[in-house]
């Protein structure tokens, strides 16, 4: 007998569930998650005076939400594909939506921290997503749904931005939070009602020893390049960061390599296929997130400075708002291409078009269109290649691997934003004029930046080169579920 779990019983049994309900829920779903990149920051500058507390302490409200949802990515990917996705996608959508309204109830610090932990905590809610999907979705729809759902990762980041600045204009500031949990519970009551368990399951035990080694590690790394500026690059605390992760997440590998049912399978990792997906995934992160990092500081310099644009944080969100319109429409047409080419091809296309938009940035900076068609080009790169990225993960992993497998990717596209977080504040720390007093960044210091993140795209470029060439109309990622249920039990 199996110890595969089954199934729950629910009301949905006697008809097949509807492709277009559960992938427009769950795509709403990994929206609602995305949106709390985007939420707190308006309020960022304001937080010392809403929570009397000083600016470094009020910082680990944005630096909390990061580290728990690096650590919470991959287990939540590795317990959806033991335990069942849409349990992990249910506890996920819980977290956002308790974190939403602890934050909601909160004036003082401590409370604030604990809810964006809480909020961080559902980043598992994308992978798993996409797990469900190819679990659920037909062969001829599964490249189009995966495409959306990996793409609202950045709807959500460009659409967040000018809603957070209008409601923090507008509102008491901790109307956002009530928003935000509005909206949790509003996608977890659609789960719960609309999107079926998969029978898929690997059972087993969770590697709890493998689950502390890789927080450890992640933490570590993280923490010393989010707080690396604020404490020095070169400081003992910083430098002692650094060696810990080095020394932890090697540990961590080489006892993975040796336990009988990992957390992160590093085999199948080091496949190509997933490796250089994965590594391109890591540079397209760090593409996107340094034009959101540097439109929003552009815009707000002084006109005097003879660069900046002096518009306030709503018409910055206003900018890049169509960057997400333009992501949703790229994805589905990405998935048309990888059926027509391969899905390394579209990477390659989403590549080319993403180092285009930052290489046209060098030179149009000067007007409110010129930024609003550089981060419409980005987009609709980031579009392409975001809806390819889970296509090529998932035609090269076992069926019963593709939570874990979706969220190392997903947590590498998010290491990836935080890197370009850190590299961006080093440049604009150190290329700087003086205006009236205060040390602003150069307009050079913004070229600068958006050369490197054209390069960033040339290097994803290059690392997608390295895959194999396989078309991804030749085989549906994946096995049927019922058959997959049918090797565990039997294995078992």
């Amino acid at each position: 007998m199996s110890d595969t779990p089954t199934r729950p019983a629910d009301t949905t049994a006697s008809a097949p569930p509807n492709p277009n309900v559960i992938v427009a829920v769950l795509a709403f779903a990994g929206i609602v998650v995305s949106l709390m990149q985007t939420l707190v920051i308006p309020i960022v500058p304001e937080l010392p005076k809403y929570l009397n507390a000083s600016a470094s302490d009020t910082a680990w409200a944005v630096t909390a939400t990061l580290l728990a949802a690096a650590v919470a990515t991959p287990i939540a990917g590795r317990l959806g594909d033991m335990y069942g996705k849409r349990r992990m996608l249910l506890t996920s959508l819980a977290m956002v939506t308790a974190g939403s309204f602890v934050v909601a109830l909160s004036d003082s610090l401590t409370p604030m921290i604990i809810g964006r932990l809480l909020q961080g905590l559902s980043a598992g809610v994308i992978p798993l997503g996409l797990s469900i999907m190819r679990d659920e979705m037909p062969a001829e729809r599964l490249g189009s749904s995966t495409a959306l759902m990996s793409a609202s990762l950045g709807i959500g980041a460009a659409i967040g931005l000018p809603i957070a600045a209008f409601v923090a204009d507008n509102f008491d500031w901790h109307t956002l939070f009530w928003t935000s949990g509005v909206l949790g519970g509003l996608a977890l009551v659609l789960v719960v009602t609309l999107v079926p368990e998969s029978k898929v399951r690997t059972g087993g035990r969770f590697d709890l020893l493998g689950g502390i080694g890789l927080a450890g590690g992640l933490v570590a790394l993280l923490l010393a390049i989010s707080k690396g500026g604020d404490w020095g690059w070169g400081s003992a605390t910083t430098l002692g960061l650094f060696t810990t992760a080095v020394i932890v997440l090697l540990a961590w590998g080489f006892f993975e390599l040796r336990t009988p049912q990992p957390l992160v399978d590093l085999r199948t990792t080091a496949k190509p296929q997933v490796l250089f997906t994965n590594l391109a995934g890591l540079a397209f992160g760090f593409s996107l997130f340094a034009l959101q990092l540097i439109v929003p500081q552009l815009m707000q310099l002084p006109e005097q400075t003879g660069y900046g644009l002096g518009e306030d944080l709503l018409a910055v969100g206003l900018v890049l708002a169509p960057q997400g319109l333009v992501v949703m429409i790229a994805a589905p047409l990405s998935s048309k291409i990888s059926k027509a080419f391969g899905a390394k091809y579209t990477l390659m296309i989403g590549a080319v078009i993403v180092a285009t938009g930052y290489a046209l940035n060098i030179f149009m900076m000067s007007e409110i269109w010129q930024l609003v068609l550089v981060s419409c080009i980005v987009g609709a790169g980031v579009g392409f290649a975001y809806g390819a990225l889970p296509t090529l993960i998932m035609s090269a992993v076992p069926v019963s691997e593709t939570g874990s497998a979706n969220a190392v990717n997903t947590l590498l596209r998010s290491i990836g934003s935080s890197l370009a977080s850190a590299a961006c504040g080093v440049v604009v720390s150190q290329m700087t004029i003086d205006f009236g007093g205060h040390a602003l960044p150069s307009e050079d210091s913004f070229k600068v930046i958006m050369a490197i993140g054209c390069c960033a795209a040339l290097l994803a470029l290059l690392l997608a080169s390295f895959l194999p060439r396989r078309r991804a109309a030749a085989s549906a990622p994946g096995t049927p579920a019922e058959t997959v249920t049918a090797d565990v039990a039997q294995k078992a």
